[in-house]
């Protein structure tokens, strides 16, 4: 394992753990935001949001090894291109370029698991990025790591 990936592995780590002095945070259940209408959330509910951003970042960690190291193999393979058909080259890069794409995609996700994580333990998880209105309930438990209100979110698209 080279250094930079034991120092990605460590830093996915120390990121995902939960913070040990729960006690100098809010009650992650009691600073859950609620829209009008929806039923308060239950510690097995927010425990079960929690579970997901972990397997998320696990998964996310894993895909993003396995596109580095496919990455690096194209990277590697590619360097000799002397007297390859030059369609094999056009594959090769195309291949570098789409998992170049995968890597940066997961990374993002993986940041963004990580900051929903974040505010759950510092008891900000919920409120949307633009308005600061709750994000609602229903739509954190389909998707865990919005960071948006529907109505921003879709907003935001139309640009």
């Amino acid at each position: 394992m080279t250094p930079n990936k034991r120092a990605t592995v460590a830093e996915s780590a120390a990121a995902a753990e939960p913070v040990k002095d729960a006690s100098a945070l809010a009650d992650p259940v009691a600073a859950m935001p609620i829209r009008e209408g929806e039923d308060p959330w239950t510690a097995e509910e927010v425990q079960e949001v929690r579970a997901d951003l972990l397997a998320d970042i696990e998964r996310l960690q894993k895909q993003i090894d396995s596109a580095e190291g496919d990455l690096a193999g194209l990277i590697r393979d590619g360097a000799d291109s002397a007297g390859r058909d030059p369609a094999d080259i056009g594959v090769a890069n195309f291949e570098r370029d789409q998992e170049m794409t995968l890597a940066h995609s997961a990374r993002e996700a993986l940041a963004q698991s990580r900051d929903s994580l974040r505010a759950i333990e510092q008891g900000t998880y919920g409120y949307c990025s633009e308005c600061g209105e709750p994000i609602g309930k229903g739509r954190l438990q389909v998707h865990p790591r919005a960071s948006m209100c529907v109505r921003c979110k879709q907003r935001a698209e139309r640009r």
